[in-house]
């Protein structure tokens, strides 16, 4: 059993999108290998087979080493729903929810999960492929630290270091983390790797010279910048468009203080017929044929900041000329009359008005209700699958006209009677092709391009791996391996 560490110089230097692209590479090798991160904070994730969450992030790294997502890629995954506190959630199951002085307190408790999963991945797989979290310089987490170097001395294995270039300052990143880690966990950084560089590398190779003669270290190699390629994000939303047709459908997405699952919309975004924008605060909401309300972290507080920002007013005014409107998960819940938190689960206990737009109220209870879930919607009876990541339970009589029929014989969400607008609590309906063209033609989009978003996804993770056989010092990484 080998484990190999990717840690950052910084958050988004490229972690994810490399261990990525080295589980497939590894398994092009013909050995098997797990994905990994001891700790991850993020809002978007995904449901396991064995019926828990872990970061999205980690559900690619899956598909690239060819396995279905589990618990043990992601022991430990934090869902902020303030800007102090997040959900705790511990092999899959939200245990508590802490402010981040308490969940300091509380690493040492998380670390046994981290080992434990870590423990049953070394024995089921010859490879474990580690993914760090923000950086392992910074000073003030270092102690009793589970995400990065804490993690590496724990378990004790190599690290890589990578950094991105596209930021600036790429060499004093690299020297600065390595100068801020202990004597034991300098050594443990086996090499450099370079992220996103654009131009003649030899106008960089005098910089990587000084690099390995400053500090004893090979450049592991150096990756091009990617303009076009596609995963998922780990937090962040990816505002990028492909080219697009003349003929779009302009679909709107309001960003919320604590969207989730905003990965949701990879698809339109990627859709050439569809021209998908996150309009933020203090940004003018565009004219639209489709408004989609996302996930929420925090439905009641959320639901406060769209009519802070003029959002319901533009709903109103957005449906009286014709438009369509969706909302998935949180957004469903903001759609019906009212949002009840009596346990104070999202923030202070107490109720709030949703939009009123669907006969329905919504009670958040402790037990989050996970699932991966097959059906039809009612649409076209259009074959769709998806995951339900929720703690809100829905009633009323709106349901009585679903959107889903789910193949476990269960319902899901609601369409108005002028069917206008749809809720769901399903995450990923337009990642099926089926579902997704049925949706957009709803919306309005005539004689729809059908797209494989799964099959692009494999085309990227293959193109990732060719990258790496490219790239970088493939023989230092089969030594690292134990291939």
């Amino acid at each position: 059993m080998t484990t190999v560490m990717v840690q950052g110089t910084t958050s988004d230097a490229g972690k994810s999108t490399l261990v990525t692209a080295l589980c497939r590479w590894v398994r092009r090798q013909g050995v098997s290998v797990v994905p990994f991160k001891p700790q991850n904070m993020a809002l978007n994730s995904a449901v396991t087979t064995d019926g828990g969450e872990i970061g999205r992030a980690q559900a690619v790294q899956a598909q690239a080493a060819g396995l279905e997502p589990h618990t043990d890629m992601n022991p430990v995954l934090l869902k902020p729903n303030s800007d102090t506190g997040a959900q705790v959630i511990i092999h899959g199951r939200a245990v508590t929810t802490m402010n981040a002085v308490a969940y300091h307190d509380y690493k040492a408790i998380a670390m046994q999960a981290v080992l434990a999963s870590h423990q049953r991945l070394s024995a089921a797989y010859p490879v474990v492929m580690v993914e760090g979290a923000g950086s392992p310089a910074e000073i003030n987490l270092r102690a009793g630290d589970i995400a990065n170097m804490g993690f590496a001395e724990a378990v004790d294995c190599p690290v890589l270091l990578i950094a991105d270039i596209n930021r600036g300052g790429v060499f004093a990143h690299l020297v600065g983390t390595l100068e801020l880690l202990s004597p034991s966990e300098q050594v443990r950084v086996k090499g450099f790797i370079i992220n996103r560089f654009r131009g003649d590398i030899a106008l960089l190779q005098p910089g990587l010279d000084w690099l390995e003669a400053r500090t004893g270290k090979p450049v592991v190699g150096v990756l091009p910048y990617v303009t076009d390629l596609h995963l998922e994000a780990e937090d962040g939303l990816d505002r990028r468009q492909i080219d697009k047709a003349e003929q779009v459908l302009k679909v709107v997405v309001p960003v919320l203080p604590r969207i989730s699952n905003h990965t949701d919309f990879d698809p339109l975004r990627l859709h050439p017929q569809v021209d998908l924008q996150f309009i933020g605060p203090g940004q003018a909401i565009a004219p639209a044929d489709l408004i989609i309300l996302p996930g929420s972290k925090s439905v009641r507080s959320d639901l406060a900041h769209l009519r802070a920002h003029g959002w319901e007013a533009a709903i109103q005014r957005h449906l009286r000329y014709g438009g369509k409107l969706l909302g998935i998960c949180g957004g469903l819940q903001m759609l019906g009359q009212q949002v009840h938190d009596p346990l104070g689960l999202e923030g202070a206990p107490g109720s709030s008005d949703g939009l009123g737009l669907l006969a329905f109220e919504t009670t958040l209870e402790h037990e989050k209700q996970l699932r991966n879930v097959r059906g039809r919607l009612t649409l076209e009876n259009a074959e769709v699958s998806g995951y339900e990541i929720h703690a809100g339970v829905t009633v009323g009589p709106a349901l009585e006209q679903p959107l889903v029929q789910l193949d476990d014989g269960r319902c899901d969400g609601a369409r108005s009677l002028d069917g206008q607008i749809l809720g769901t609590y399903l995450h990923g309906l337009f990642e099926s092709p089926e579902s997704s063209s049925a949706l957009l033609r709803w919306a309005g989009l005539a004689d729809v391009q059908a797209v494989d978003y799964h099959g692009l996804r494999e085309r990227d993770i293959e193109r990732l791996a060719d990258l790496v056989e490219k790239h970088l010092d493939t023989g230092l990484l089969r030594q690292l391996c134990g291939i």
